[in-house]
């Protein structure tokens, strides 16, 4: 007389968590390629008018710095810590001075962040970034951000 033998009624997950593992270790060396895009940071429909007496920090798409003591100054070019000791000194005229960052859109975020921060470090309490109205217009004025 034959056995019969019982019926196993597990599922055998071995092959599922095989696939699985591989997919991971695919999915983390291709994250690892992605490259990513430039992100065009958003205009602004409306702008309040900014004060005229605002200080002017341009940073230009080579990595040159340039200053303009207020929104409608000339632009004079400047290493970074000419510029701190320029706005100091205007900063001794003026307690309440206000910065704006003018960025040229090509500029890293890094390099605006940093000089964010810079300027933050050296006591300046209102520093803000430009932003244009518009798409993409240049006659935009600076908006100081608190």
């Amino acid at each position: 007389m034959a056995r019969r033998r019982a019926l196993m009624s597990q599922m055998n997950v071995v092959p599922y968590i095989d696939v699985m593992l591989v997919l991971l270790v695919i999915f983390m060396v291709t994250a690892q390629m992605i490259q990513l895009g430039e992100v065009q940071l958003p205009s602004v429909a409306q702008l309040p008018a900014p004060t005229s007496e605002a200080a002017v920090v341009v940073i230009h798409a080579d990595g040159s710095i340039g200053l303009k003591k207020t929104a409608t100054a000339p632009e004079v070019a400047m290493e970074p810590l000419a510029l701190l000791r320029a706005l100091r000194a205007l900063q001794a005229e003026r307690p309440d001075l206000a910065v704006v960052i003018a960025a040229d859109r090509r500029v890293t975020y890094e390099t605006v962040m940093g000089m964010l921060d810079r300027l933050r470090g050296a006591g300046f309490a209102r520093v803000g970034l430009q932003t244009s109205t518009g798409e993409g217009r240049k006659d935009a004025a600076p908006r100081p951000a608190s």
